[in-house]
C-alpha cells in the first residue's frame, strides 16, 4: 500500500510540473488572457479537471508560474547575472532551447493587462528591479534600476512582440554584448564583458 501511496505521489507531482511547463510557455507565447485552462491541459498531457485539482484556478496557476518557478528562479541567480540571463531568455524567446527559467519577463510582457497577471507582473519586476539596484552605489539606484529593467522589457517588446527591424534578426550574442556595455554606465558592479 506505502508503495501505491508514493507512485501515486511522484505522478501528481509530474503532473503539477507537466501543468505549470505547459502553462508558463503558453502564457508567455499568448499572455495570460488570451491562454485557456484547456489549452494549458492539453499541452501538459492531461484532462484539464487536474488543473483545478492542484491549483484551483487559472489565477492560482500564473502565480505558481511567475511567483513561484521564476521569483526561484531569480533569487538563485546572482544580482551580476541577473540582466544578461532576463536577456538572454528575452532573446530566446520562441526558440525551442528557451528553457522556463528563461520565461519571466515575456510572461510578464505578455500578460500586462489587469487583475493578478498585473499585481504578479509587478511583484516581479520590483524583484528584478531590486536585483538590478544592488549593482551601483549611486544614490538614485532604485531610478537607475527601474530605467534598465524597462530598457530591458523595451528590448523585449521589440523583438519578440513587435518583431521589429534589426533587433528582431540580431544575433543575441552582440545584443548581449551592446546592451551591457551601455548598462554597466548606470550599474557599475556588473562585471565587464570578457568577449568584446
Amino acid at each position: 500500500m506505502t508503495a501505491y501511496r508514493t507512485a501515486r505521489k511522484r505522478d501528481a507531482a509530474a503532473t503539477r510540473q507537466a501543468l505549470v511547463q505547459a502553462a508558463a510557455g503558453l502564457f508567455a507565447e499568448r499572455g495570460y488572457e488570451r491562454t485557456t485552462v484547456r489549452e494549458i491541459a492539453a499541452r501538459a498531457g492531461v484532462n484539464q479537471a487536474l488543473l483545478f485539482r492542484y491549483f484551483g484556478s487559472k489565477q492560482s496557476l500564473f502565480e505558481e508560474v511567475v511567483a513561484g518557478e521564476s521569483l526561484r528562479h531569480l533569487r538563485e541567480t546572482p544580482p551580476e547575472s541577473v540582466l544578461e540571463t532576463a536577456l538572454r531568455g528575452l532573446l530566446a524567446a520562441g526558440s525551442e532551447d528557451q528553457g522556463q527559467r528563461h520565461r519571466a519577463l515575456e510572461i510578464c510582457l505578455r500578460s500586462a493587462v489587469g487583475g493578478t497577471a498585473t499585481r504578479t507582473g509587478a511583484l516581479l519586476s520590483e524583484e528584478y528591479a531590486d536585483a538590478l539596484a544592488t549593482l551601483t552605489e549611486a544614490e538614485d539606484a532604485a531610478l537607475r534600476a527601474d530605467l534598465v529593467l524597462a530598457w530591458l522589457l523595451g528590448i523585449g517588446l521589440t523583438r519578440s512582440v513587435v518583431g521589429k527591424g534589426a533587433l528582431a534578426g540580431a544575433d543575441p550574442d552582440e545584443v548581449c554584448a551592446l546592451v551591457l556595455d551601455c548598462a554597466r554606465t548606470m550599474l557599475e558592479k556588473l562585471p565587464a564583458n570578457e568577449s568584446r
